[in-house]
């Protein structure tokens, strides 16, 4: 059958059906000429350019207002927004320009909307001795593209640092103290019944909220994991060790034994999550000895189960009504299932998250670990130290890492060898006045609270496997000032990861020596220096006076890399700066943990090892005995 005329059926029509012919065709027409404007309209083009600026920025960039100072260059602040967009984070306000009243900051529901997308926001807090955590954090997520954050300050230095930087800010009115607080005091749990009041104070508002400790970072986009689940109260993250699932599906809530760990939690604005973080604020406002994650643990386990579906891993929890899961450790990972573990490598995941738990040293010991995975943004003097670096391959025997049973013995065995080349590294960098890169530590055992058989029993650890540095070595005890009048002058450190972050600016990796130990006294074996780049042959067992001679007039070299330290240094020639130091690198290392059936079951390294031919990896064996070897 051929088309008809459709104006030649229309005209036979009835009247109804003319009036509505003729409407259709007016909207087709109105329609058509408004596209035509919008498209070749100024406004149009104004808002296809911001678009083209609000992807993730560049990893290089680093964090100083007004604008991201990259290594030597700046990135501009992005482009206005348009009306109804975020307004972009890193924006400083304008030179001269004074600070708002402190009551701008105050939380509100008008100020949480500012932030908000989708009806989300993340929201972290902390003191301002964490500000380089948050700024890392901010970075993180804003390198992936997700700008619909706020930060709660519990002190006003922190406030008025991050609105100068252009971080969205809130004041949390908790007047802190700006110091590093520390793990487990009294002012660490005032911190944490700060989450709480935030929670029970936000959920209110209406919108979804994605809280985070500062000790965590972003490394994947999770909003879009978290819409997956759009009928879950509440998703938290775990302290679980071992895998429940392999792909990326909630874990199951009936095999997880860890705590349920609230420094990644989502939260929905749900009766039942309101109801929850109402009564979880009144637990630890009327019992200050009650820990905020415990609390919350004891609530949500007040009724486990039954699931919500058979599909989602969602579980009925609290008071019957919540609907409750739990994020996947593989992914949203601890510091065991990350840093130890490694299992969203072993599983073939993208990890989302990381939070800097089962760590040691304190702070510093969380800054090192991210260092290490290169997902800390360090200011660009931290990858160019004034007196250069010094760097050495290091050598371990087959036999060590790999040949026998992973126990005890073989794991001090490999420790040990490892401890003294750093040893000598650690003399010639404080000769030099160089800092240290140090190496990846290689372990046979994990490191714990309590005692294991090497590894986590169903963990994914593998063995041999480069442990944290904070395994073996006090990282804060190396980071902090020990008085030089006792322990000599101090020695920089940097991660084993240092010259592969991409924020290694070219003028440093290109300005290169390698030092090539050699037998003192053949051929081009010399102590000479007649080019500084490219090899220089080196003697062994090289005294500080030679070292001195050689090495220290080459200040325009950034790094010198050994070729080993097995025999590069033969002492220092002043015996009391050499007693400084060894006060000082006795303090360095710390201990294993822990033996089964012995108390204590911690066993302490040693610096100086191979000087006690009797030495044996054993716990004290009383508390008496229970001293490090120093």
């Amino acid at each position: 059958m051929g088309w008809k005329n459709p104006f030649k059926e229309m005209m036979n029509s009835k009247p109804l059906f003319l009036t509505m012919y003729g409407t259709v065709l007016v909207g087709i027409v109105i329609s058509a000429v408004y596209v035509f404007s919008a498209v070749y309209s100024p406004d149009w083009a104004i808002s296809w350019n911001i678009s083209q600026h609000v992807t993730p920025s560049s990893p290089n960039q680093t964090l100083e207002s007004p604008s991201l100072r990259v290594g030597g260059g700046v990135m501009s602040p992005a482009p206005r927004p348009e009306i109804g967009k975020l307004k972009p984070i890193w924006e400083a306000p304008p030179p001269g320009s004074k600070m708002p009243p402190l009551e701008t900051f105050r939380l509100t529901k008008e100020l949480v909307q500012e932030r908000v997308k989708d009806n989300v926001v993340v929201a972290t807090f902390g003191n301002y001795a964490f500000l380089d955590f948050i700024l890392t954090w901010v970075k993180h997520l804003t390198d992936l593209g997700v700008e619909n954050l706020l930060v709660g300050a519990m002190d006003t230095k922190l406030l008025e640092a991050l609105y100068w930087k252009g971080v969205p800010v809130f004041d949390m009115g908790s007047h802190m103290s700006t110091i590093d607080v520390g793990w487990g005091s009294p002012t660490f749990h005032k911190m944490g019944r700060e989450k709480v009041v935030l929670i029970d104070s936000m959920l209110p508002f209406g919108f979804e909220l994605l809280m985070c400790d500062t000790d965590m970072v972003w490394l994947k986009n999770p909003l879009p994991y978290l819409a997956r689940y759009p009928e879950a109260d509440v998703l938290t993250s775990t302290d679980q060790v071992t895998p429940t699932v392999t792909d990326d599906r909630l874990d199951n809530w009936k095999e997880v034994g860890g705590a349920y760990n609230i420094g990644i939690f989502h939260w929905r604005p749900t009766d039942s999550a309101k109801k929850l973080a109402k009564e979880w604020k009144e637990m630890l406002l009327a019992d200050d000895n009650v820990w905020d994650q415990n609390g919350f643990n004891d609530l949500v386990h007040k009724q486990l189960g039954p699931p919500v579906d058979d599909e989602s891993g969602l579980v009925y929890a609290y008071d019957g009504t919540l609907k409750f899961g739990l994020l996947p450790a593989s992914i949203f990972c601890s510091g065991h299932t990350y840093f130890v573990q490694a299992m969203y490598q072993q599983l073939r995941l993208e990890p989302y998250a990381v939070h800097t738990t089962f760590q040691y040293a304190g702070t510093e010991g969380k800054r090192h670990r991210l260092r290490e995975a290169m997902a800390f943004y360090d200011p660009p003097e931290y990858y160019d130290s004034p007196g250069g670096f010094l760097t050495f391959k290091p050598s371990i025997p087959k036999s060590l890492l790999l040949d026998g049973e992973h126990n005890l013995q073989t794991h001090f065995t490999l420790v040990n060898y490892q401890m003294k080349q750093i040893r000598t590294a650690l003399a010639i960098a404080s000769i030099l006045n160089r800092t240290l890169v140090m190496p990846p530590v290689w372990c046979r055992l994990d490191r714990l609270w309590f005692s294991h058989p090497g590894v986590i029993v169903g963990s994914m650890t593998r063995q041999p496997f480069i442990c944290p540095l904070d395994h073996v070595f006090e990282v804060h005890t190396m980071l902090k000032g020990l008085p030089v009048e006792e322990f000599g002058p101090g020695i920089n450190i940097r991660e084993y990861s240092f010259f592969d972050n991409p924020l290694m600016p070219a003028q440093v990796k290109d300005s290169w020596l390698d030092v090539q130990l050699c037998q003192g006294g053949s051929e081009n074996c010399q102590t000479n220096v007649t080019n500084t780049r490219g090899v220089l042959r080196f003697p062994k067992n090289s005294n500080e006076e030679t070292l001195k001679k050689v090495l220290s007039p080459l200040k325009d070299v950034k790094v010198i890399q050994f070729s080993s330290m097995q025999d590069a240094f033969l002492g220092f020639a002043d015996k009391t700066r050499e007693e400084k130091f060894r006060n000082r690198v006795k303090r360095y290392v710390g201990i294993w943990c822990c033996v089964d059936g012995h108390d204590p079951g911690h066993i302490y390294y040693d610096m100086y090892w191979d000087e006690k031919p009797d030495w044996k990896p054993l716990p004290p064996q009383t508390r008496e005995d229970d001293q490090p070897p120093w």
